[in-house]
């Protein structure tokens, strides 16, 4: 069972990753973000939320075990950067808090599971 919630994880960072990677515009207009003058922010986005978790999925599907753990370690820093946001920015909160449980609870399930003993 354990396995199975690991690899469906994965398999939901390659593919919320994958948007990011192929559909930067969607991206920014789903995470309230704004191109400015220049193409920079869309570049960001293929990278940060897109190829980073593309890759970060793929390594935990072909490496396994500390892998999990490691993405893990990727999603909490999300959500606490998410929680500051929200104790501090006042970003719009149902959105906001919808993102913090998709950071928040793969991050909690990967690492409880997958942490070095």
């Amino acid at each position: 069972m354990a396995e199975i919630v690991n690899i469906l994880i994965a398999l939901m960072t390659i593919a919320f990753g994958a948007i990011g990677f192929v559909a930067p515009r969607f991206t920014a207009r789903a995470l309230d973000m704004t191109p400015t003058e220049t193409t920079m922010g869309l570049s960001e986005l293929r990278a940060s939320a897109g190829g980073l978790f593309v890759a970060m999925g793929l390594a935990c599907l072909l490496v396994g075990g500390w892998a999990y753990a490691a993405l893990g370690v990727a999603y909490a820093g999300a959500a606490t950067g998410r929680a500051v946001s929200m104790a501090f920015d006042g970003p719009p909160q149902p959105k906001t808090l919808m993102w913090f449980a998709f950071e928040a609870l793969p991050s909690a399930w990967l690492l409880w599971m997958n942490w070095p003993a």
